[in-house]
């Protein structure tokens, strides 16, 4: 029997990216067949956020000062061994699932928004410090956090931002914009700055020289012809 190569199988399984079902059962044939697949499944999670498994193997990728911020929630952190996989390392994407996947994984009579936000905050600093080809970020008023900021400022492959903004968000923003040159794509999908946050905002976007895709609730402006379009 012909041996395919590597380059064959990962085209293969490549092209069944969106069929999770039968993509997962390929990857319990064989060890050879999940290492191939395992990084598919996992680069872009989007609506499988909210799946309180996933909430759970990313707990368990945390490490000692990311779990100690969320020590005076005295959250009881999953018992199971460490993953096989490194499954953080190909996600390429995160969005605002993961909120949902957070309060998901709470009993509905223990969460709280300052205990979800405390999680979130922890995990986002997780995805930046483990995620090897992160591309796309969904941010909110987390964006304060100093640890989420120093990994960001460190993190060479995010291109692309969702913000959801608020007044006291605003700070963390713009050192984003001033000290983040691969930054190319912003979107705000709401924006709640008030007069001078916004003034403060439109500076820092004059200064900026790195975004060449600009969104505001769905509608873009880019260099493309310098339309805006929805």
């Amino acid at each position: 029997m012909i041996t395919l190569p590597n380059e064959c199988y990962h085209e293969i399984f490549n092209n069944l990216r969106y069929n999770y079902k039968n993509l997962f059962s390929c990857a319990l044939v064989n060890r050879q067949w999940c290492k191939f697949i395992i990084p598919i499944l996992w680069s872009e999670p989007e609506y499988y956020f909210r799946d309180t498994r996933i909430i759970r193997i990313c707990l368990l990728t945390l490490n000692a000062e990311e779990q100690a911020s969320l020590i005076p929630f005295n959250i009881n952190f999953p018992s199971h061994p460490k993953p096989l996989f490194e499954y953080t390392s190909y996600i390429t994407s995160v969005d605002g699932n993961l909120s949902e996947g957070i309060k998901n994984w709470f009993p509905y009579n223990i969460y709280s928004c300052e205990l979800g936000n405390a999680v979130k905050s922890s995990l986002i600093a997780m995805f930046l410090r483990t995620c090897k080809n992160l591309k796309h970020f969904y941010l909110d008023e987390i964006i304060c956090n100093p640890i989420i900021l120093e990994y960001f400022y460190n993190n060479t492959t995010v291109t692309s931002i969702d913000f959801r903004s608020k007044s006291k968000s605003i700070d963390g923003l713009v050192n984003i914009l001033y000290k983040k040159s691969t930054l190319t794509s912003l979107n705000f999908k709401s924006i709640q700055l008030g007069t001078n946050g916004m003034k403060i905002l439109l500076e820092t976007l004059d200064k900026n020289t790195s975004l060449n895709s600009l969104g505001f609730g769905g509608k873009w402006i880019g260099t493309e012809e310098g339309k805006i379009r929805k």
